[in-house]
């Protein structure tokens, strides 16, 4: 498939949003300045081995001092809305009680900046930085904390909910649950394996109370969740890596879905209440399963899947991308996660399938009939970016033309599937957000991963809009007639 900016444009609905997402702990820094709390993630980040190079988020980007000059480029881009998340420990350290004036101020100056230039603010309550107090007190193993962030959200609604247009409550509960709590990959770094799904439970929880706080406090803005979406696929026709493949999906994708969209987990999940660290009161589920405005879905790639332990979880190029060997990480394990041999992949290993982001709305239309309206609330790819340097012009240029594929390829992917007649047609996509506006600390694997759309240098911490910036210009400028032409005309041929 091979889209141009301005092809790719008229696919696009008039009332479809495009924006680009970040999240507070991976550009923030100023971890210790203002009032801020520290997170356990501070605390998990300073281990020595915990992060590719070890990498530290203390600064990151510096955007809570560069926060007007970032939002600048965002008008710039010309988006039409910008999810970020909020700094829990900047906002309340403890993570209960007393609030932060300083991080209260520094959001308050965001929303203002942002709607000053015309864009539409998503706010996203949990991006991973569980207040460090929480963490000690056992984290999301611990069913209180999904308590303090029912609190947290009704903070949250109070302060700035006049100016939010739209709230994701919790982002990737997979992805903490599995990194964080099942193979400590992530803080706050348990290997709990299977011990680890009261850690599933209890994310979904703290949506359900942030969903009673929010609607309590009669917030304008829409209200749903995210997380991130991966069609598993057999390795193979035999029938154990169908059955491997079957659970896999359970494990990443249902687990997480279904009792949020239907009330219930899935039926062998119900069925194996033998893990005695699954039980909870049956009431919660009226909670979690409320009725939500939009569902988020992050899509990045989709999973192979095989029968046995194999050599580790992960491929071991996606492993050495992560900067962890994992070839012992889930002793025992009934299944693995196999390599694409056939497809190109990203810096971190993954396959890079777009055909797939269509199968995965595909699936979720057929399974979720009344599925409310959908984003896809993160895309993009990281990559090693070549960096070229002009010097009589005495600037830098980033020609970044895979991660512009990619996000060609993967939009119109989606915006094909649903549309009338596509695969998926029976689901309402309201907008799709590029992950990520800039290069940012990337969690376990620190800055060997960008994917923004803008390249920061992390020692001068000068922002640079690579190819795929000024392309997604043009496609925004061509599909919004009146935006000056000079700002699209620049790297179209990249």
């Amino acid at each position: 498939m091979s889209v141009t900016a301005k092809d790719l444009a008229a696919l696009i609905p008039a009332s479809f949003t495009m924006g680009v997402a970040t999240a507070a702990f991976q550009i923030e820094g100023a971890l210790d300045k203002d009032g801020r709390g520290a997170a356990g993630w501070d605390l998990f980040a300073a281990k020595p081995g915990a992060i590719v190079d070890d990498g530290s988020p203390a600064v990151a980007c510096d955007h809570y001092h560069r926060m007007p000059e970032d939002v600048a480029l965002m008008k710039e881009l010309g988006i039409d809305s910008y999810r970020f998340s909020l700094s829990w420990p900047r906002i309340q350290p403890d993570g209960k009680g007393a609030l932060n004036p300083a991080g209260l101020d520094f959001y308050d100056r965001l929303l203002d900046e942002l709607l000053a230039s015309g864009i539409s603010p998503m706010v996203t309550l949990y991006h991973w930085d569980t207040p460090l107090p929480l963490d000690q007190a056992g984290g999301w193993i611990n069913r209180d904390t999904a308590y303090r962030l029912g609190d947290f959200a009704a903070i949250a609604a109070s302060a700035f909910g006049d100016r939010v247009a739209r709230w994701v409550t919790v982002n990737e509960p997979a992805t903490v649950a599995t990194n964080g709590y099942a193979l400590g990959l992530h803080s706050p770094g348990e290997s709990l394996l299977l011990n680890a799904f009261p850690s599933v439970h209890h994310q979904l929880l703290g949506h359900g109370l942030a969903v009673q706080a929010l609607r309590s406090a009669r917030v304008p803005g829409e209200i749903g969740i995210t997380n991130v979406y991966s069609p598993m696929v057999p390795a193979s026709g035999n029938p154990l890596d169908k059955l491997s493949a079957g659970l896999m999906d359970i494990a990443q994708n249902r687990l997480y879905a279904d009792p949020v969209l239907t009330g219930k987990y899935p039926d062998v999940i119900r069925a194996a209440k033998f893990f005695s660290s699954f039980n909870h009161p049956d009431e919660d589920m009226a909670v979690i399963s409320q009725p939500l405005d939009f569902y988020g879905l992050n899509y990045y790639m989709p999973t192979k899947v095989a029968a046995g332990a194999g050599e580790g979880p992960v491929p071991a190029g996606m492993a050495e991308a992560m900067g962890s060997d994992l070839t012992d990480s889930a002793p025992g394990s009934p299944f693995h996660i196999t390599a694409w041999s056939d497809a190109q992949t990203t810096a971190y290993g993954w396959p890079i399938k777009p055909e797939y982001m269509a199968v995965a709305l595909a699936e979720m239309a057929e399974r979720y009939p009344d599925l409310p309206p959908v984003f896809i609330t993160e895309g993009g790819a990281s990559f090693d970016d070549v960096v070229v340097r002009d010097r009589k012009a005495d600037r830098i240029f980033i020609p970044d033309e895979r991660r512009l594929r990619y996000l060609a390829e993967h939009l119109a992917s989606a915006l094909e599937a649903t549309a009338p007649g596509g695969v998926a047609e029976s689901i309402d996509l309201r907008g799709y957000y590029v992950w990520s506006l800039m290069d940012n600390f990337e969690w376990s694997a620190g800055y060997r991963q960008p994917f923004g759309l803008i390249h920061i240098d992390f020692e001068t911490l000068v922002r640079t809009p690579k190819a795929s910036f000024y392309w997604l210009q043009e496609v925004l400028a061509s599909r919004h007639p009146g935006i000056p032409e000079a700002a699209t005309a620049k790297v179209s041929q990249s």
